[in-house]
């Protein structure tokens, strides 16, 4: 069952990225935001590259037949770029230009070490090639990475962490700072040609938007250290968090927006009901 309103004063939000129809587990994330307080809508539109209006246009389309609402305008991130960019610019000195694509960190990573390769949330870990690089040496093609140790050292901070309202409730989810360098690495702070990052842009903008419980899937727990440091470092509010189970297809997969047999369009046009998403998500 999904979990219930624990305080009716939350701010809660869903947050989309318009690159494909929403599917069954975007319905369960965004009816377990709105069960617990106050429903925002935030697009994540910052890769233009994959955005599309028709997707966007849709997810509008289908929060509503699920019997959603929210606060208009709705928060749209390609409208925040000067946002973004003052907090990059707050970071900077604990950032660096990097150059490496993913190629290079796979390689720099496989030898001469054996065996699978350390992930996190942006992928293969990043082993800090470029680290140390000056910001004047940027070139236009560069990544702008955060010194995850020096960002902790700024803070004279030795550990990181947070509580969870779904996973183990009572206990502190935490992370020393050797763990967070080597199991999460120097994450992306701006990407190419978008001028930010998710891991940026969503801090600054829960903050915008006064969000005070972050609602999302559990694919996304290890990123919210990396969210609270950033949080810490920009004098930003903390929130709590509430990483909610995953729906996956028969197979056990999660769910990804090529699946167009689990879309919510899919599901619409053979006649389903509102009612009929909640019975098949377990909400």
């Amino acid at each position: 069952m999904a979990d219930r309103a624990v305080d009716a004063g939350e701010v809660t939000r869903f947050a989309p990225s318009p690159t494909g129809l929403l599917h069954l587990g975007h319905a369960y994330s965004a009816l377990t935001a709105a069960a617990q307080g106050a429903f925002h809508l935030r697009i994540e539109d910052i890769d233009r590259d994959r955005c599309r209006p028709e997707f966007e246009a849709a997810i509008h389309d289908d929060l509503h037949w699920l019997g959603l609402d929210w606060p208009r305008p709705v928060m749209r991130q390609s409208d925040r770029l000067p946002a973004y960019r003052a907090a990059l610019d707050r970071l900077a000195p604990l950032t660096y230009p990097c150059r490496c694509r993913r190629g290079d960190i796979r390689a720099a990573l496989s030898a001469p070490q054996e065996g699978a390769l350390p992930a996190g949330p942006d992928g293969l870990v990043y082993p800090g090639t470029c680290r140390g690089r000056s910001h004047r040496d940027a070139g236009p093609d560069d990544v702008i990475r955060l010194d995850t140790a020096r960002a902790f050292d700024a803070l004279g901070l030795d550990r990181i962490g947070f509580r969870d309202r779904a996973i183990l409730p009572d206990h502190d989810h935490s992370l020393t700072r050797d763990q967070v360098a080597q199991g999460i690495g120097d994450v992306i702070l701006s990407r190419r040609g978008m001028g930010t990052s998710y891991h940026l842009a969503v801090v600054v903008d829960d903050a915008a938007q006064g969000i005070t419980l972050v609602t999302r899937g559990k694919d996304l727990f290890d990123a919210t250290y990396i969210h609270v440091l950033l949080q810490r470092l920009l004098d930003l509010p903390t929130p709590a968090y509430l990483h909610h189970r995953l729906i996956r297809d028969d197979a056990g997969r999660r769910l990804a927006k090529r699946d167009d047999a689990r879309a919510l369009r899919h599901y619409r046009d053979e006649g389903a009901t509102p009612a009929d998403i909640c019975q098949m998500i377990g909400f």
